[in-house]
């Protein structure tokens, strides 16, 4: 243990980099933005939450500009989301910008597994690092709970004689934690006698894949929260007539768990700029990107509003712009995509440890990749730009080939050296998101709410993965037949598959076309407002690694948290 806390620090890590900045204290964040000190609740110095009554008061104001920033698919070598949107609203800022960043609160499942914490990197990052990264304000502890108690609620009512003649087998809602546990994927709970309940098979997701994270990243104040909430489907009864949670009697509460995290939080880049930092589910299993809230508030407060959606923009730009957008009633300006030359290397075939010899043509290859995301978001009618992230083993001539690419489709490339430098490597990239945004606004997305879901999928895997066909099982089918009856069919579609891929194949890397997009299962979430779609195998409780984070995560003798990243 003494051995353990005594390591020295990394002073080139993340975290090293992070503490030797002085954050502002926030209510000198929050002024820059307008925000009264008697509209923050203060979690200590340097975060705080934004009350509702003041975001209530601003949404008559003029929105400014919101910018996506999105990505290729990623690969092992990494591309730099995060960091990108850090960096570019830290460079709007050093142009004179009002500008203000918006990010998803970090799961303590990825920080302690393989992906690690989501405040960014090197110089390009949001602050207090290692608050944000663990228990923050406490916002997916109470969705946690929230959800959970729920859960109890379920097999309270069954055990106290089942007034709703609720199936055990088709109880759809499961348990959470915010953390990564295969073991607990399938569980039988109930064991042990009569006083314990009555057995049945349940099993845990992600506190992030849960339906309540997503409503709390959609609702648009109190009301809708609880609205949403009441009509989740939790099961069936034994005649198949679908049970909300309202009829469990126990929503009241769970908006009471959840009504300090509805507030969103305001932190602050390395270099002070405003970042609202609120909520968090994933993209390959849930619409993947911040509060409606949290971005409302930016876009009533700012000029500019910088946003990210997960993974690659297959999965999070498409469901940022026919999901959240749709719902919010949000008109982006402008989308930003984040490549880099080592990325690109393994898409076009290049393996990770081959990355440091320069491939120009490899480069080439892989750029079919970006082609494609590119081309997918201007069927949005958005601008695109490029950012390539900097990496000193790239060569003139590998980034050349990537601006070659680019060239015919009109979309400008620009290298971003933000990890190294903070906002002043992003200049470049921020004044032409600058003359984007000063464009008319031709923003639409990709189908109508009338569209029958089944069109809908087919729609997102043609138009957005390339498939030839989609193969929906029958009991899937079936499933989305049933929901158009039931009132369901203007929902929008959330579509489940891995982000490494433009198929479902995580192993098809680059541009794949031609392939059959397999559906073999829907999902309702009514409270939500969408029908997930599963594509493949996606696991909604992720398991951890052969080398977890967590094994390299301590404190120091002065209480310094090391080893996150």
């Amino acid at each position: 243990m003494h051995e353990r806390t005594a390591r020295p620090l990394d002073p080139s890590s993340d975290a090293a980099i992070a503490a030797s900045v002085t954050p502002r204290p926030i209510a000198e964040v929050a002024d820059a933005l307008g925000i009264p000190a008697d509209a923050l609740y203060r979690y200590g110095p340097y975060k705080a939450k934004v009350a509702l009554d003041f975001i209530t008061e601003i949404e008559t104001r003029p929105r400014g500009h919101l910018v996506l920033v999105t990505a290729i698919n990623p690969t092992p070598a990494g591309e730099g989301k995060t960091t990108t949107t850090i960096g570019l609203g830290d460079a709007l800022a050093r142009l004179g910008t009002r500008a203000a960043v918006c990010l998803r609160e970090p799961s303590l499942g990825p920080v302690f597994g393989a992906k690690g914490g989501a405040t960014g990197g090197g110089r390009a990052q949001i602050i207090p690092m290692q608050d944000i990264n663990l228990h923050f304000t406490g916002d997916l502890h109470a969705i946690t709970a929230a959800h959970n108690l729920l859960s109890a609620l379920i097999d309270n009512h069954i055990h106290w004689g089942n007034g709703l003649d609720l199936d055990a087998r088709r109880i759809s809602w499961r348990r959470v934690m915010d953390l990564n546990d295969r073991v607990l994927r399938h569980v039988t709970v109930g064991l042990g006698g009569p006083g314990n309940g009555f057995p049945r098979e349940d099993g845990f997701d992600i506190t992030v894949a849960s339906e309540v994270m997503a409503i709390l990243c959609l609702a648009t104040d109190l009301a809708d929260l609880e609205e949403r909430l009441s009509r989740m489907v939790i099961g069936q009864t034994r005649g198949r007539r679908l049970v909300t949670a309202e009829e469990l009697g126990g929503v009241g509460a769970m908006v009471a768990l959840l009504r300090d995290a509805f507030q969103p939080n305001l932190v602050q880049t390395m270099e002070g700029t405003p970042a609202f930092v609120h909520g968090g589910p994933f993209a390959n299993i849930a619409h993947g990107c911040n509060s409606v809230m949290a971005t409302k508030a930016a876009l009533g407060l700012a000029d500019v509003v910088v946003t990210e959606a997960g993974f690659g923009a297959d999965l999070g730009a498409e469901k940022f712009l026919d999901i959240k957008c749709r719902q919010a009633g949000l008109a982006p300006s402008a989308a930003v995509v984040v490549a880099t030359v080592r990325a690109l290397k393994m898409h076009g075939g290049v393996s990770l440890k081959e990355l440091g010899t320069p491939d120009p043509h490899a480069v080439t290859r892989g750029c079919a990749n970006l082609k494609r995301h590119v081309e997918n978001l201007e069927k949005f009618g958005l601008p695109v730009v490029v950012a390539l992230n900097h990496f000193t083993s790239d060569t003139p001539e590998e980034t050349q080939a990537v601006r070659a690419t680019l060239a015919p489709l009109g979309v400008g490339v620009h290298v971003c050296g933000h990890w190294a430098k903070g906002g002043a490597g992003a200049e470049d990239l921020a004044r032409a998101v600058l003359e984007l945004v000063a464009r008319p606004s031709t923003f639409h997305t990709l189908y109508p709410d009338q569209m029958p879901l089944t069109a809908k999928i087919e729609t997102i895997a043609r138009q957005i993965y390339r498939a030839a066909r989609v193969d929906i099982t029958p009991a899937a089918a079936r499933k989305l037949h049933e929901y158009e009856i039931a009132g369901f069919g203007d929902l929008p579609v959330c579509m489940a598959k891995t982000q490494y891929s433009f198929s479902a194949d995580p192993a098809a890397r680059n541009a794949p076309e031609g392939h059959v997009l397999p559906v073999r299962e829907v999902r309702l979430s009514a409270g939500a407002g969408f029908v997930v779609a599963l594509a493949g195998d996606i696991m909604t409780m992720p398991g951890l690694p052969s080398a977890p984070a967590a094994e390299q995560i301590f404190v120091m003798p002065d209480g310094f948290i090391a080893g996150l990243s």
